[in-house]
């Protein structure tokens, strides 16, 4: 695949399909020979401004044409994206940028009411190493304009000298890891690794030059960047970009554009096909569901059944450290299947069951999920002891997950390996509790902890959400749990709430639960 080189793919693309779109977004669109230009005017202008292979530059926007003209810019000379959120603040832009040493930052003016200018100008002392701060917008005395480095002049020489450069192994984008168990850690994430779960992907769900895709999940998260951008451009298809995850814009743009692939967290469809204008927007050009995260729920398989009736529900499983998609279940897989597993190793990965001394388990045990594939990202910057844990020298990733397979080989998830707690002596994970809670007509979202307790050391506590005009006690939530599962997994504290803390990809921060449970006890 073109020595496995992001700007090569898209060299390759633009010279097959030169007047083929590529990216559409709020009515504009890119052809890939457009983009490929575009990008080396503007890597051409991050060379001048003295960006130099092995550098990062940070990048904070939207779902934007800006935000990939800034990464494909990047990838032709070598320099790292250090892959921002809109709805990250000082204390995250803080750790993210100074742990990148970004050189630079590509950033939008403001959002949400949140004016970025002016807190990078007064921010500056405290990011040492940024030499260029480069504004989608208005910016502050001293910066630079965006808009003036896509029209410089293009010095080929030089920039085929630096395309020249850049290697398989090199890092084209740090993605900091959702934190739902811990503090961030910035995932090196490679030119080859990328396009390794790209390619598996587009392959394994048969995407071609006819398919489009909604961009709508973060692109400063591998189910945008590489499950979305990479796995289109791979296979030459297209994609819409939504700028702002807005569930009425959403299904408005399918209307409009004719996408036939969706993917998104289950919060999303449940946004999307619940809204109360759903009805009035056409979504039959969807053949492709995919939904990220764990099981899909017998729920959300039903509504999305409901009402994009041909569309092939998948599932699909992948972390920053994999770089995108490592496990799907099959596009001929019975819904049956899709409810109860994650699905398969794609491409040539492979997949493993280990004990807690990494050995591997027989099938039907479980223990924690390994993934061994060039998909693997080559290591957490910075943090070297943490890398060895995660990534060891067999070219195995493990993945902090507890699963078990069968003899078929598909994967099922019983969650993540930190948020199982024993209760009684028994091993607990609170994902399948969670999917009893969830089927449950008048709960909308659950999460549940261990936390400590003096006689059974660690109990269950979940928290709950419930549908909006209904009511529910506890006793109702404990009898309901007895009736569906083994009496040691029975939650013993329930927390009615109406909101739960989530990372800018739309999962559950558990890390944060804990410690608003723990800052409790010390009152």
């Amino acid at each position: 695949m073109q020595n496995w080189i992001v700007h090569n793919v898209l060299a390759h693309a633009a010279a097959k399909h030169p007047d083929k779109p590529f990216l559409l977004c709020e009515g504009k669109s890119v052809t890939f020979k457009e983009l490929d230009e575009i990008t080396d005017v503007l890597a051409s202008g991050l060379l001048r401004q003295g960006f130099a292979k092995g550098d990062t530059v940070a990048i904070l926007a939207l779902n934007q044409l800006e935000w990939l003209y800034t990464y494909f810019a990047a990838a032709k000379i070598g320099v790292g994206v250090v892959a921002l959120n809109a709805r990250y603040r000082e204390s995250e832009l803080d750790y993210m940028i100074n742990n990148s040493k970004a050189k630079g930052i590509v950033s939008i003016s403001g959002y949400q009411g949140f004016d970025f200018a002016q807190f990078f100008e007064g921010f500056q002392e405290r990011l040492p190493t940024v030499e260029s701060y480069i504004f989608i917008g208005a910016g502050f005395p001293g910066s630079l304009s965006f808009e003036s480095l896509l029209h410089g002049p293009v010095d080929f020489a030089k920039l085929t000298d630096s395309k020249q450069a850049v290697k398989e192994d090199d890092t084209i984008i740090i993605i900091y890891t959702s934190g739902t168990t811990g503090k961030p850690k910035g995932t090196m994430i490679t030119n080859r690794s990328i396009l390794e779960s790209a390619k598996a992907q587009a392959e394994h769900l048969a995407v071609g030059p006819d398919d489009c895709t909604v961009g709508s999940l973060p692109l400063n998260h591998v189910g945008g960047i590489t499950c979305a951008v990479h796995a289109l451009l791979y296979s030459h298809g297209s994609i819409v970009l939504v700028p702002e995850f807005i569930p009425e814009k959403v299904l408005q743009i399918i209307d409009e554009t004719k996408p036939t692939i969706f993917g998104g967290v289950p919060t999303m469809y449940l946004m999307v096909l619940g809204h109360k204008n759903r009805r009035n927007y056409d979504l039959s050009s969807l053949k492709i569901c995919i939904v990220g995260g764990s099981n899909v729920e017998p729920e959300l398989c039903e509504l999305i059944g409901n009402h994009i009736p041909d569309a092939s529900i998948i599932n699909l499983y992948g972390l920053s450290e994999s770089s995108g998609a490592c496990i799907l279940t099959k596009l001929s897989d019975p819904i049956e299947k899709v409810q109860e597993s994650i699905g398969v190793a794609i491409g040539d990965f492979k997949v493993k069951v280990v004990d807690m001394e990494q050995n591997e388990l027989p099938v039907g045990e479980i223990g924690e999920l390994a993934v061994k594939g060039m998909c693997r990202a080559k290591g957490y910057l910075g943090l070297e002891e943490e890398t060895k844990l995660t990534f060891n020298g067999d070219g195995w990733l493990f993945t902090g997950d507890i699963a078990y397979l069968d003899h078929n080989g598909y994967v099922y998830y019983k969650g993540r390996k930190k948020e199982m707690y024993i209760q009684g002596g028994y091993n607990v994970y609170p994902v399948e509790v969670e999917n009893v809670l969830s089927a449950h007509p008048k709960v909308a979202y659950t999460a549940g902890i261990g936390v400590p307790d003096p006689f059974l050391g660690e109990v269950g506590r979940y928290y709950i959400i419930l549908r909006e005009g209904t009511a529910m006690t506890e006793e109702e939530v404990i009898s309901y749990c007895h009736q569906h599962l083994a009496d040691y997994k029975v939650p013993k504290q329930i927390v009615f709430v109406t909101v739960l803390p989530q990372t800018p990809a739309g999962k559950i921060q558990k890390s944060v639960l804990k410690q608003q449970y723990l800052a409790q006890l010390q009152k």
